[in-house]
């Protein structure tokens, strides 16, 4: 069927959309956008997978943190070696008259397995006296810690890998940070057991008092690699406890541990700690 208008038919219909329909047209559009605007406020927003960091630290107390110090027991730090000002976690020895041996650990609440872990450190101030040569500029992340509840007493250090931090002392020597030190453990790169107890990464050297990001990927037992500003600077696999060689047949692989912050002699912050789960084997 073919619809034949006249002239003042079509003068009618044009009136009619340039007014009725205009009209209409914007309260729908208003309506429309009214709906999605109130439906955005009551929609929770997802997290993306891939952007899925949680913060272990609040910037305000240490809270979920529980601090080891060498002949105290677990959760007593009478010297107030870990601290929090001005938004960092401060490992300080103010207190100290000298070191003593005292080392520590500050160790978070909940182990982990399968994650990545990320943070910023420095160091700041002068070694405090007492403190070992070695231990100049010199902290780390313990990872893979045994239960804080079973270290000894007088226990210098958790059975662990250590994410080493070093700090430059003088220009002519270099002292790549990120390493690896295995206390109570061993490792195994590129398919053999190193029993050596500090393993050297590619590395730069920082000398001075720069935030420095240091970031750790865990894959259990599996693959384990340390980040420096965003570079890969050492991978190793199979961690182990330190056993004989003839036991290691009836070895139990390091799959899961807690994370613990050092404290050796030298005083330094740490910030912005977060972990992110790996889900993905």
């Amino acid at each position: 069927m073919i619809l034949i208008l006249n002239y003042d038919d079509c003068r009618l219909f044009k009136n009619f959309i340039n007014t009725e329909m205009k009209a209409s047209l914007k309260l729908y559009l208003i309506f429309t956008l009214s709906v999605l605007f109130l439906q955005s406020c009551n929609q929770i927003p997802k997290q993306d997978a891939s952007d899925d960091w949680h913060s272990l630290f609040n910037g305000k107390t240490l809270e979920g943190w529980t601090p080891k110090v060498k002949g105290e027991a677990l959760g007593s730090d009478r010297l107030n070696t870990f601290r929090v000002e001005k938004g960092v976690i401060k490992v300080s020895y103010q207190n100290y008259g000298s070191f003593d041996n005292r080392f520590g650990h500050l160790f978070y609440k909940s182990p982990f397995s399968y994650y990545r872990l990320k943070l910023q450190y420095r160091f700041v101030g002068e070694q405090v006296k007492g403190g070992e040569g070695w231990a100049e500029k010199n902290s780390g992340i313990m990872i893979h810690c045994q239960d804080p509840k079973t270290i000894g007493l007088d226990q210098d250090f958790p059975n662990s890998l250590e994410v080493q931090l070093l700090g430059g002392v003088n220009d002519s020597e270099l002292r790549p940070t990120g390493n690896l030190c295995t206390p109570g453990t061993h490792v195994y790169i590129e398919g053999k057991r190193v029993i050596q107890h500090c393993i050297t990464a590619d590395a730069p050297t920082f000398y001075g008092k720069e935030w420095v990001d240091a970031e750790v990927e865990v894959y259990g037992d599996s693959l384990i690699r340390h980040y420096i500003n965003g570079k890969p600077v050492i991978t190793y696999t199979k961690p182990i406890k330190d056993i004989p060689e003839d036991s290691l047949n009836h070895l139990k692989p390091l799959k899961s541990g807690y994370i613990s912050l050092q404290s050796e002699s030298h005083p330094l912050e740490f910030r912005k700690i977060y972990v992110k789960p790996i889900t993905g084997k």
